[in-house]
């Protein structure tokens, strides 16, 4: 899943990386090698080149683990806390966590401008490791999705602050060829990591969902002690709720980012959605639960195929363009999988639903990386407070979109489709009003 993550506000898109910064043509042909440095040469006892590289890559992978290990044992999860086969409550363990995911930068963006990157992103791992745990040992529901909330908040550190440590460190042309080298990577995440789940619930416990992503935190913290300090004290700046306030109302006020924003709610919101219903519909309306992992990560290859062609898209065509394009295209691929949805009594065929699913999730989901590139560009003087207020809205908002969807199943594909067509269509809608808010102030993106 975690392509959703990452392509989530949560995240620095390919697309901004690519339009916003630029290196002369010498620093492109190896961004491991020819890169700028902004800090300059490094200490031979910390992290560096490709090692620096794998460290961040998988410390923004563990956000992705910590979801998709433990879609498949949403089953196990239902029987021992007394819900019903078909019962969508499950999806909270879902929601809970990206509630945590859309808090936490609040807690780590503002301290570690102010403070440096390695006290926030240890403080982060541990909050990951407690969470963990305590979902570990929960006695009931309610406790566990406690404890999901608390591993999201988290699980932010690591997945905001890898990205900062990247901007920190690197720049321009060379720095969006590295991202998508990072992506590649991480999206193998979501590809294996329901395979693995449900390999690990057969010789173990359920809870073993938990405990895993716990170890692989503790193995995160140790190797991140050879991470060096990417932020130079002379560019740490105070942080004062006056100036988020005001950062706030202008992010809020200004027509074209926050159409952008409501945008990227409702486009995630179909991740959020897909990501707490799949397993449900897989299982319950089709019979094939044994599946699961096979089908989820089959469309998680679809994800990484579109991430990885976004960046070259969005350098031939504009974000301006791409981003009206490819709404109209995500409205049309609804349509197809909302008619299918209604064939059947709501029970089609399952490879017809299947192939409509998989044309309109990555479409949807490609979006809001752009969409987040388009919200943040009207505001560059105050990127930071934006971004993480930019990042609350849109991810809270969507995974409380996701859940209220979640909870509308009747048994069949039709609520899951419609609501799917709902929100991709309101998104469209803001992201025709952003471009032309964005033309008219005279914002070029094209």
């Amino acid at each position: 899943m975690e392509a959703s993550l990452l392509a989530s506000p949560l995240t620095l898109s390919l697309s901004d990386v690519a339009y916003r910064v630029t290196v002369p043509l010498s620093a492109q042909q190896n961004p491991l090698r020819r890169i700028v440095h902004r800090q300059g040469a490094t200490d031979r006892k910390v992290a560096t080149g490709r090692e620096f590289i794998i460290l961040l890559t998988c410390l923004m992978a563990s956000a992705a683990l910590s979801i998709d290990l433990m879609l498949p044992a949403f089953p196990e999860m239902r029987q021992e806390f007394g819900m019903s086969p078909d019962s969508t409550k499950v999806s909270w363990i879902v929601t809970s966590y990206f509630l945590g995911l859309a808090v936490g930068p609040w807690l780590y963006g503002p301290a570690s401008d102010r403070y440096g990157r390695r006290a926030p992103l240890f403080a982060g791992l541990t909050l990951f490791i407690v969470g963990a745990l305590l979902a570990s040992i929960a006695p009931s529901w309610g406790w566990v999705i406690a404890a999901r909330f608390i591993w999201g908040l988290g699980t932010a550190a690591p997945r905001a602050l890898s990205t900062a440590m990247i901007r920190d460190r690197y720049e321009g042309t060379a720095m969006a060829q590295l991202m998508s080298r990072m992506v590649a990577v991480f999206l193998l995440v979501p590809i294996l990591a329901p395979s693995v789940g449900a390999g690990l619930i057969k010789i173990a416990p359920w809870r073993i969902v938990f405990w895993v992503p716990a170890g692989v935190a503790l193995i995160l913290m140790i190797w991140s002690r050879r991470l060096p300090e990417t932020l130079a004290v002379d560019k740490r700046r105070p942080f004062t709720w006056s100036a988020v306030g005001q950062a706030g109302r202008e992010v809020m006020t200004h027509r074209a980012t926050l159409s952008f924003i409501v945008a990227m709610t409702f486009l995630f919101a179909v991740m959020t959605t897909y990501l707490s219903g799949s397993e449900v519909i897989v299982e319950d309306v089709y019979g094939y639960g044994s599946w699961f992992p096979l089908i989820f990560g089959t469309l998680a290859v679809l994800l990484a195929v579109n991430s990885l062609n976004n960046a070259r898209i969005v350098q031939r065509m504009g974000i301006n363009k791409l981003v009206r394009q490819s709404s109209l295209i995500a409205v049309g691929t609804s349509v197809l999988l909302l008619i299918v949805s209604f064939t059947n009594h709501g029970r089609p065929n399952f490879w017809l639903f299947f192939i409509a699913l998989a044309l309109v999730i990555p479409i949807a989901q490609g979006l809001v990386p752009n969409c987040n590139t388009a919200a943040m560009m009207p505001v560059p003087h105050i990127a930071g407070t934006a971004s993480s207020i930019i990042a609350t809205v849109s991810t809270a908002g969507a995974a409380l979109l996701g859940s209220l969807a979640t909870s509308q199943f009747d048994g069949t594909v039709r609520p899951l489709a419609l609501i799917i067509f709902t929100f991709i269509s309101i998104g469209t809608i803001a992201i025709f009003i952003g471009t032309k808010a964005t033309k008219s102030s005279h914002h070029t993106m094209t």
